[in-house]
């Protein structure tokens, strides 16, 4: 716990904020910019006495509650937040919910990529927007309810056969592991999101194999640099796999490219140029 960090963070925070931002009157003229210790620590629901000792340096520890309280009380954000808790050496308490709305400008983003399959995946593996050359390499995502396009129901509920994995992936064993790693640790982080423990719920109820990784409480991944795909149309094809954390909503864009002038590249160009219409045509 770094005490007096901790303690000029607070006073900070609280001198940016009006009685207004937090619902009180303004009053008389203060004869210091914003609000009152002991106004912050009602909002807070903790002792005036204590909220002073945090801003002097002489506290102990607080509690996850009590950072979580005086979080909302000063308006903090979900990055000042956490900076919080890092200061006073405290995990954070998480109450919020993941985010499923794309920005726009990473919707435009997945259209104007050049011989590139992308897709944006929430903190649940849900598949919130992709571009024509991903479902052509991959599925239609439109053709599927919103729920049954969440990649940890497709892997361990409705699985394809252990000959034919889902989307045709070499390495569906280790993708499975990577999926419930992550969705370990996205649960660490929305402990209170009904989304995500009604999925994990889910998942361990219809699926033996992932309550068997559940419970193994392995936590980090490897990263997954390509990724093999045997596709009904174009057969073998091994593209290198990127992903980009989008760090303000907590989504992730996948991209599968291939060098230029390989024979992959080759694959990918036909696909794209096939378009879902065309593997409509092939009866798939």
């Amino acid at each position: 716990m770094n005490k007096q960090d901790l303690a000029a963070f607070l006073r900070s925070r609280r001198e940016r904020l009006h009685p207004q931002d937090v619902g009180l009157p303004s009053g008389p003229r203060r004869r210091t910019p914003g609000l009152r210790r002991e106004e912050v620590a009602v909002l807070a629901h903790i002792s005036t006495e204590y909220y002073v000792r945090l801003e002097q340096g002489r506290a102990p520890r607080p509690s996850a509650d009590v950072l979580a309280g005086i979080g909302r009380a000063l308006r903090l954000t979900d990055a000042e937040a956490d900076h919080l808790h890092t200061l006073a050496g405290t995990a954070p308490n998480r109450t919020s919910l993941h985010r499923r709305d794309v920005r726009p400008s990473i919707l435009a983003l997945l259209e104007r990529l050049p011989h590139t399959a992308g897709f944006v995946m929430s903190a649940a593996f849900d598949v919130l927007a992709w571009n024509d050359l991903a479902a052509a390499l991959m599925e239609n995502f439109a053709d599927r309810s919103p729920e049954d396009r969440n990649l940890a129901r497709r892997a361990f509920l409705s699985p394809p056969s252990a000959e034919e994995p889902l989307y045709g992936i070499s390495d569906a064993t280790e993708f499975r592991q990577q999926l419930v790693m992550e969705l370990r640790a996205t649960l660490a982080r929305y402990p209170s999101d009904p989304a995500i423990t009604g999925l994990i719920d889910e998942l361990r109820a219809g699926s033996t194999d992932f309550t068997r990784l559940w419970d193994r409480n392995d936590v980090q991944p490897a990263p997954m640099l390509t990724k093999t795909f045997r596709h009904p149309i174009v057969g073998e094809i091994t593209l290198d796999c990127d992903t980009l954390h989008l760090a303000d909503r907590d989504q992730h864009l996948v991209l599968y490219s291939t060098p230029a002038g390989s024979a992959a590249a080759e694959s990918l160009a036909f696909l794209d140029a096939l378009g879902t219409e065309g593997i409509k045509s092939h009866g798939l």
